[in-house]
């Protein structure tokens, strides 16, 4: 055998043993999202109460691990990311979920379906994550531009004298503002009542408007915060 093929025998071995020492991890969670704002910083605070109630219970036996990815790329783009985040992952993830939004993005309905293909659990929106916002403080149906959400959500925030106010992208707040009246609970309420007529099949995510599955993700991680 020569020396070359001997290194990249030496290269599969240790590339093989890599990842024969992964193993599934149980309650863990990849959360990849498309926006570097708002959605990480939304789950963020929902990890880090997680952590904070959890953390110090003695009768749990492994306190859940919540990986949260803000990458800034679109679609079909995500999926490809969250891809190579898996394969560099130290441990195998129990929960996959990749986080976008409609926006004007023509791939949309292609990234939703290949994500699935590949097994990953979509929490999409249609259009924006704000329409998933508004749900935390009113129902709706109606379809509105991205920019219609945003301005409710500041007449909300207004309202309501949530943080300065104002709504922003940005706020490290955000989770703890949404969820000052239970918002969560009734976010996922309304989200349920909307998404219950939803019929994938026959229906791609791009022309249900507006449209949610953020909700799916949200109640798998308010479970931790329940029990």
């Amino acid at each position: 055998m020569g020396s070359d093929d001997l290194f990249k025998k030496k290269r599969k071995d240790r590339k093989q043993r890599r990842f024969e020492y992964r193993h599934p991890r149980a309650n863990s969670f990849l959360i990849v999202t498309e926006g570097e704002c708002t959605e990480p910083l939304y789950f963020t605070g929902m990890q880090k109460l997680i952590q904070e109630k959890m953390g110090g219970r003695v009768d749990i036996v492994e306190v859940p691990v919540i990986d949260i990815h803000g990458e800034g790329r679109a679609t079909r783009k995500l999926i490809d990311v969250a891809e190579q985040i898996v394969k560099r992952a130290k441990i195998f993830y129990q929960n996959i979920w990749v986080v976008f939004d409609r926006d004007d993005f023509d791939d949309f309905d292609q990234a939703v379906r290949e994500g699935t293909e590949r097994g990953y659990q979509i929490a999409w929106s249609n259009q924006s994550f704000e329409y998933w916002l508004y749900l935390h403080f009113h129902y709706s149906d109606a379809a509105l531009y991205r920019d219609e959400w945003n301005r409710k959500l500041n007449e909300i925030f207004a309202q309501y004298q949530l943080g300065d106010g104002k709504y922003r992208k940005n706020d490290e707040n955000i989770y703890q503002l949404v969820n000052r009246f239970d918002g969560v609970a009734t976010a996922i309420r309304h989200a349920r009542r909307r998404m219950a007529e939803y019929d994938g099949e026959h229906c791609p995510p791009s022309a249900y408007d507006p449209g949610t599955t953020v909700y799916l993700l949200a109640e798998e991680l308010k479970k931790y915060l329940d029990e």
